[in-house]
């Protein structure tokens, strides 16, 4: 018997990432200078004659360059954010041509700690410099560059692509004309910095990290990045989908008077951290978690958004959710509030939804239609 292989109809197809490397210096917020540096990025769509079409998808903090479709290597492998991109969807591959990107710092082939230091020739490790937010807007920009891009249509990202969106509007406000920044908020709250360093913590402490130079060990950090990612997934449900999910229920023959998995939501957790520490990089977690940390360019500003929002000429969407308690719908409301005082069209939505961070990644009818209005009506 045959099995069929095809892909739906809304689907962009099977995808292949690219590679694009940058000889020129890029000195980085920290002062630090990297020699030079690549970024792996995948596109769907065409780019029209105008090239006025062109939307960046800003990836949150464990995504990167594979938004949509599947690999030819690995059907399996769908892209993180493919229930939104693709035709007939809401961010529609027939009108635009969709840009996704692996930030620098990342794990998945752009210029990282887990990449060759062109001076030792071994990884960096440790020694790959800090990046900020607005770092990745600069090497974002030089991609744009290369694909010829002056503005794109659209900057779209949920959370630390969020903040990344907001960027691209502040730092390059002539090369965006649309920001759209979902479940996000102009800096953390000091309890979220609070989470990003017990989860920093959980993997520096682990025997096997060795100072970020595990590489040269022989040796990764399974323990420590799994307990990081099951500490951030907690934060990333609400309490009531949890509850929905898993309850109180036992696994199986009641309770074992043991510290064992017997919980269903125990099983569930470990099983998320267990998949996550497999795929993903120790030294990425840490420099994406301390980039989400440093984000606030109301600090660069007095401590006045109103005023950090000032250089902005792109319309705005923000979008929240109910039971996001971790970037909640009054962090959304700031922002919305400090681009109304520099007068820009923004547009504001607080999603009903019972799943918490996460609801920015799922198939939610309304949060679509938000989406999908929007976008129909930008104008390429």
């Amino acid at each position: 018997m045959s099995i069929d292989t095809s892909l739906p109809a809304d689907s962009v197809g099977v995808v292949a990432a690219r590679s694009a490397h940058f000889a020129a210096p890029l000195t980085l917020k920290s002062g630090a200078v990297l020699p030079g540096f690549d970024l792996m990025y995948e596109t769907y769509g065409e780019l029209n004659a105008a090239r006025s079409n062109a939307v960046l998808v800003c990836p949150a903090l464990s995504g990167h360059h594979h938004a949509a479709g599947v690999r030819a290597d690995d059907p399996s492998n769908v892209g993180w954010w493919d229930n939104l991109i693709g035709p007939g969807k809401p961010l529609d591959t027939r009108k635009f041509f969709v840009v996704g990107v692996n930030n620098l710092g990342g794990c998945h082939g752009s210029s990282g700690p887990i990449s060759a230091n062109p001076e030792t020739g071994r990884p960096w490790g440790a020694d790959f410099p800090l990046v900020t937010v607005e770092d990745w807007v600069a090497a974002q920009s030089r991609l744009a560059d290369l694909l010829g891009i002056d503005a794109w249509a659209a900057i779209i990202g949920g959370s630390l692509g969020g903040m990344q969106a907001m960027a691209w509007a502040i730092e390059c406000p002539t090369r965006v004309r649309h920001a759209v920044v979902i479940a996000s908020a102009p800096k953390l709250t000091a309890q979220n910095i609070a989470f990003n360093d017990v989860a920093r913590q959980a993997i520096i402490t682990d025997p096997d990290f060795h100072g970020g130079h595990y590489y040269e060990h022989g040796t990764l950090p399974r323990r420590g990045l799994r307990l990081a990612r099951m500490l951030g997934h907690i934060t990333y449900q609400s309490d009531d989908l949890m509850a929905e999910k898993f309850g109180r229920r036992l696994r199986a023959g009641g309770r074992k008077f043991s510290y064992e998995v017997e919980f269903e939501v125990e099983s569930y957790l470990r099983y998320q951290g267990d998949k996550f520490a497999a795929s993903f990089d120790a030294n990425t977690y840490l420099l994406a978690t301390r980039a989400l940390d440093y984000f606030d360019p109301a600090g660069n500003a007095g401590g006045d958004l109103t005023a950090a929002f000032a250089p902005v000429r792109a319309d705005f969407l923000v979008v929240s959710f109910s039971t996001d308690w971790r970037f909640a719908p009054s962090r959304s409301r700031e922002i919305v509030d400090a681009l109304m005082r520099n007068r820009r069209n923004v547009s504001y939505a607080e999603v009903e939804s019972s799943a918490g961070h996460d609801s920015f990644l799922l198939d939610d009818p309304h949060y679509h239609a938000l989406l999908r209005a929007y976008f129909d009506n930008i104008t390429v």
